[in-house]
């Protein structure tokens, strides 16, 4: 059974009557309420008070979610608060499907409504914060607001989400370009590539498969059988030019049309490079993103962003060209150097910070290794991903909040010719420098105490010079005519984006790293 959960406004409804278009069998238990009740659920809060429809609201939901007969049911916005409701979600039986909304639109959609929970927007907002954390742990699916879009857009993905080990999840990406499913679960990569006409119409068998040698020699034979593989070697140094144009050299050489795909398997170097060769290839072709890194399942194989690195910076070169699909199978952790596992952890700490609620919460409680443990938070760390990609698919307002500590962070890795450090330990860096900027003293000190026991960097190598840094930052490739804008959080889930600051200031914050 689909059963759909969210708060006021975000397209229950309108979902709902996609899914009885489609021949489901279909209820919306507040319309069910009101037949039982006699009345308008507003005159029922009226007349008997808000516990008399919580009770009343328990009744009918449990009664439809043990209605075998039912396929499709849309429950109350409210009703998750109940821990009866919530425990009988979790039978294998149901799909749960959390349509997310921002505050700020759900309260447009339904401002001077006869809702009796939307009267003020204090309450309102109340409301929202004690109820977000509450759909996240229920939810088997995420999707973003306007409901009849994108429960048809992602009904066939919903359907082959049954082929998969229990416990995936899934979440719905969308931005100008397009739609897509981004999944994470245990196991399941294999599965995904395995059938012949998934419901993102890329087989495994129409693919080029491009790799490193590490990521290829481990998981590489366990795939299903594609065009050919093109491996290139591990490391930051393979995101250039030359080795792109080697890799659409081999795709034309393996026969590669404008019908076939890429495979990107590999962590954010593979994905970001592999992305870019699909992104001009014969101009254009379909890439399936499988990253086998946390910091690539957390971040960089969301979202569209391909490119390579020049001399002068980091990912100089580049296109936006979002994903057909991303697998993020959890499992492919387990092999990653306990280093390169503490590299993706800074942009787990990152998405945190940029998230703050719950999300933060989780993170910032999370001991060294548990997010192996944690399909929950990697696939919540991408949702957040996908929310901003949604809202500025081509960074020109909100994305920009991703980059929170990369501005040092990239200038770390270019002023050390990204041979020194990992992309996610500068960036773990670059975070410490960002949070002084923000003048938020406290949470810089956290911070700097996630890095170390997640085994990140908290100070920078003597050996790299703050003249090479500083200098590295002017040259950022988001600088402006006013200058570089960096992104400032003073508390957790409040960033700013395209913060002028004066040079000496950020002279200090780097020189505080060395110190």
């Amino acid at each position: 059974m689909i059963c759909l959960v969210g708060f006021m406004g975000a397209g229950k409804s309108s979902a709902l009557s996609v899914l009885a278009e489609s021949g489901l069998e279909t209820l919306d238990v507040d319309a069910r309420i009101e037949e039982r009740a006699g009345c308008p659920i507003q005159t029922l809060f009226e007349r008997d008070g808000e516990a008399a429809f919580r009770e009343l609201e328990l009744e009918v939901t449990l009664e439809a979610l043990a209605d075998d007969r039912l396929e499709a049911v849309a429950l109350g916005g409210g009703s998750i608060g109940s821990a009866s409701i919530r425990e009988a979600l979790k039978s294998p039986r149901h799909r749960v499907i959390w349509i997310g909304i921002e505050p700020e639109e759900a309260w447009r959609r339904v401002e001077g409504s006869a809702r009796p929970l939307a009267r003020d927007r204090d309450g309102f907002d109340r409301l929202f914060i004690e109820r977000e954390p509450l759909y996240r742990e229920v939810a088997d699916v995420h999707l973003p607001a306007d409901g009849r879009r994108n429960i048809t857009d992602a009904l066939p993905t919903i359907r082959f989400m049954e082929h998969l080990p229990a416990g995936s999840l899934l979440i719905w990406a969308t931005g100008d370009s397009g739609s897509y499913p981004v999944i994470v679960g245990r196991g399941i990569a294999g599965p995904s590539l395995a059938v012949d006409a998934p419901p993102w119409s890329l087989p495994a068998s129409s693919c080029v498969l491009v790799t490193d040698d590490a990521v290829g020699g481990i998981y590489g034979s366990s795939l299903p059988p594609t065009i050919g593989t093109v491996s290139i070697h591990p490391g930051e140094s393979s995101k250039s030019l030359t080795v792109a144009e080697e890799v659409l050299s081999e795709m034309a050489r393996l026969g590669t049309s404008r019908s076939d795909g890429v495979i990107a398997l590999g962590g954010g170097v593979v994905g970001d490079l592999a992305g870019f060769c699909a992104a001009t290839y014969q101009r254009g072709i379909p890439v399936l993103q499988v990253p086998t890194t946390l910091v690539a399942q957390v971040d960089s194989a969301i979202g569209g962003k391909t490119g390579v690195d020049l001399p002068e910076g980091k990912n100089y070169v580049g296109a936006f060209h979002s994903p057909s699909a991303v697998i993020a199978d959890v499992d492919m952790l387990g092999t990653l150097p306990p280093e390169e596992l503490a590299a993706g952890m800074a942009e787990v700490i990152k998405t945190g910070l940029l998230a703050g609620g719950t999300l933060w919460e989780q993170i910032r409680s999370l001991d060294r290794g548990e997010i192996l443990d944690r399909p929950d938070i990697i696939a919540g760390c991408a949702g957040l991903k996908c929310d901003v990609v949604a809202a500025d698919e081509r960074e020109s307002s909100v994305r920009a909040q991703l980059n929170l500590g990369h501005t040092v962070g990239h200038a770390i890795e270019t002023a050390t010719g990204y041979g020194l450090y990992r992309h996610g330990e500068a960036v773990a860096l670059g975070l410490l420098a960002a949070l002084r900027l923000s003048d938020a003293d406290d949470l810089r000190q956290e911070v700097e105490r996630l890095n170390v026991l997640h085994g990140l960097p908290v100070e920078l190598s003597p050996e790299v010079g703050v003249d090479a840094v500083v200098e590295a930052i002017a040259f950022d490739k988001k600088k402006t005519s006013e200058g570089v804008g960096f992104v400032t959080l003073e508390t957790p889930g409040n960033p700013r984006t395209g913060v002028i600051l004066p040079d000496g200031k950020v002279r200090e914050a780097v020189e505080e790293l060395v110190r």
